[in-house]
């Protein structure tokens, strides 16, 4: 190694310059490996070089729904193909309490039944707005004995009478669905800040530090409860349980997957989603963040960072694996996949061996200069409804997807941007903002 510094006096002040400084191997050539070269950077060249595909799909018939009772539709997370119109336009806006800060996060989706669309803000406020936008109740859940008051996610499901909030601080409340008079809580030792699960007279509710719950809705006393591998990170909101049939199905934020029967929580058996994307920060949370999806004999189960797995639901075999995340709801329609994937991309698979059909690069950061980018875009969906792909992005942008091709539709604007999954019922589209405001379109 050779090198030298010069040193200019000038004046009071001193100019250090350095000339050179090199460093030199020792007689060594470099060895160059043979082998797949792989973009550090998360793509591999497959990847990068990939072509997409214009390939005809069989949509089912969409049907006019009443109501959106859970994430994703309803306690199995799969909604087939709600109708909505094409050229969309505002129908109201209405406040549902405190938006996104630099600590607190919306994480629940609106839920709808005929009558009211129910919301969870960043603080813990649930609001009822009835169909034509205006506020029916208000009612904080946070706990009488919580001082701080600063803790944020959560989800909603509701079933008749009973709407089932989870919360940040550790709780499970049932509130009347009419009024928002409080049922009961319950204590669930961590935060409960995935979305519930109602089914017959239990709830579903997976806690962060790996457990999952089953409590009777009538009362809230604990009827089981199941525990998998504590976690070591995970992210606000997580994946609820997915319940049908014989089978519930429950994501901890470790990457496992675990089916049980739904009443008495006898294990079924559970397995193990793991992979990571090279050159992803991400790639260390092995957190489950997409619901199971119950889609007949097949369950469908997206990771934070890098995998999408396809199990039968009878035994936990694996049936074919893709290597991309899921960062929001996967949706099976026809004979193709739908989802979002860990890098910002939408995705259309193959049903049968989960091979990409076609890929569409969504908008990463919110600075336009490359020297600037630090605000990373979140995009919510993809909801397939009225024959198109439809994704909520919170650059403030309702973007809209051919379903066989891939290409952009068309767009409109989300003011304040979004923090929810779009929904839809009855012909109407609903998403939540980073303010705080609940927006209608039909």
């Amino acid at each position: 190694m050779t090198g030298r510094i010069l040193t200019v006096f000038k004046g009071p002040k001193i100019l250090v310059i350095a000339l050179t400084t090199a460093l030199v191997a020792c007689g060594e050539q470099d060895i160059i490996l043979t082998g797949e070269r792989l973009n550090i950077r998360g793509e591999s060249t497959n990847s990068v070089n990939f072509v997409n595909q214009t390939r005809q799909i069989s949509l089912p018939t969409a049907v006019i729904n009443v109501d959106w009772t859970h994430r994703n539709g309803g306690p199995a997370h799969i909604i087939s193909h709600p109708a909505l119109g094409v050229n969309l336009v505002p129908f109201f806006s209405n406040s549902i309490g405190a938006g996104n800060s630099r600590r607190l996060r919306i994480t629940a989706d609106p839920i709808i039944t005929p009558s009211a669309i129910y919301t969870l803000d960043a603080q813990s406020q649930v609001v009822a707005t009835s169909i034509v936008g205006k506020t029916l109740w208000v009612r904080s859940v946070i706990p009488s004995t919580d001082n701080l008051r600063d803790a944020s996610g959560g989800g909603l499901a509701v079933a008749g009478p009973v709407l089932l909030a989870t919360t940040g601080f550790g709780e499970a409340v049932a509130l009347d669905s009419a009024t928002g008079a409080e049922i009961w809580r319950q204590d669930l030792d961590a935060p409960g800040t995935s979305a519930p699960t109602i089914v017959g007279d239990l709830a579903y509710v997976v806690a962060r530090d790996g457990r999952a719950w089953a409590i009777e809705l009538a009362s809230g006393r604990i009827r089981w409860t199941q525990s998998g591998t504590p976690p070591v990170s995970n992210f606000s909101g997580g994946a609820g349980a997915a319940v049908f049939g014989g089978f519930a199905i429950f994501p901890f934020p470790t990457g496992e997957v675990l089916a049980a029967f739904p009443q008495g929580g006898l294990r079924r058996w559970s397995t193990v989603v793991t992979g990571q994307r090279p050159g992803q920060a991400a790639s260390n949370i092995s957190d489950i963040a997409s619901d199971p999806v119950i889609d007949g004999e097949r369950v469908y189960v997206g990771n934070f960072s890098g995998r999408v797995v396809v199990l039968e639901i009878a035994s936990g075999d694996r049936i074919w694996t893709a290597t991309e995340g899921a960062v929001g709801p996967v949706w099976p329609a026809g004979d193709s996949v739908f989802l979002v994937n860990d890098i910002g991309e939408l995705l259309r698979l193959d049903a049968d061996d989960g091979t990409v059909i076609w890929r569409v690069s969504l908008p990463n950061f919110e600075e336009i200069r490359e020297i600037r980018q630090k605000t990373r875009i979140a995009h919510y969906g993809p909801i397939l409804a009225g024959g198109r792909l439809i994704v909520a992005s919170s650059d403030g942008l309702m973007r809209q997807f051919d379903p066989t091709s891939g290409d952009l539709i068309r767009s409109f604007k989300i003011p304040g941007g979004a923090a929810s999954n779009p929904v839809v019922a009855n012909n109407t589209l609903y998403v939540v903002t980073k303010r705080g405001q609940l927006l209608a379109f039909r």
